[in-house]
């Protein structure tokens, strides 16, 4: 089986930070490209500085098979992501005109102010990632894919980029029910059946509904064979545990 393709999301943005605004994109991407055969490893948030920026890009664009990052493509003098993207990559940054045609789909020509042609400005070399919502376009230069951080346009960059991505075999995934058995209960015989199939994810997830706690086994693999095996393990632990009846 081929090795797996890897990627890294750098979220750009002060306001997250500060827990003024609430990130939607991290859940929605990660799920995504688990769907398309690709596993999201690292998650960074960083805030609108250069330096900080520019450090994860080098750092992650270099230890992942693709780096997307939201947000700090605006029009303000805090969206400075493009920038930091080109200083990062080595090239160098100019307003586009392919990006200047696409703003001119939405804004008359005496509306396209130096403000909003701070959208046009691409890093030598990237191809352009369509807005169809905007018209603003993201960009991609090598492996480093450059979204919007509002989450319907970074949602369209995404179906558009997608198409072109590199990917994996899909992970399987695998989902038992352990009821109310706790965790404490099975955590040491789960570890070692995780030590058995060592090409499976093996992870227990608790919940709280209804005044009770449930627990979720979930295992994760790409080859459907080992899963299996690994899933009638846990299975069979699950059922031993159960008939022992014993009380949480």
């Amino acid at each position: 089986m081929s090795d797996p393709v890897t990627a890294a999301l750098l979220v750009i943005g002060d306001e997250l930070l500060s827990g003024r605004t609430k990130d939607k994109n991290i859940g929605y991407i990660a799920e995504y490209l688990t769907a398309i055969g690709i596993d999201l490893r690292e998650v960074r948030v960083v805030p609108d500085i250069e330096g900080e920026i520019v450090a994860a890009i080098q750092a992650l664009k270099g230890r992942y098979a693709y780096l997307f990052t939201t947000g700090g493509i605006g029009p303000t003098h805090d969206d400075i992501t493009a920038d930091c993207v080109a200083k990062a990559c080595g090239v160098t940054i100019d307003i586009d005109p392919r990006a200047v045609a696409m703003l001119r789909e939405r804004y008359a020509e005496g509306d396209l102010n130096e403000a909003r042609l701070r959208m046009a400005r691409i890093p030598a070399g990237a191809d352009l990632i369509e807005n169809p919502i905007s018209k603003a376009p993201g960009f991609r230069i090598g492996n480093v894919i450059v979204m919007a951080g509002v989450p319907s346009i970074m949602q369209a960059m995404l179906d558009n980029v997608a198409p072109t991505l590199r990917t994996g075999v899909k992970m399987q995934v695998v989902t038992l029910d352990a009821g109310g058995l706790p965790e404490g209960l099975y955590g040491t015989a789960l570890g070692e059946v995780a030590k058995a199939h060592p090409g499976v994810s093996i992870g227990s997830y608790p919940s709280f509904s209804q005044g009770n706690f449930r627990n979720q086994i979930v295992l994760r693999a790409r080859d459907a064979t080992i899963l299996a095996a690994a899933e009638a393990d846990v299975m069979a632990l699950l059922a031993r545990l159960r008939s022992d009846s014993v009380p949480i």
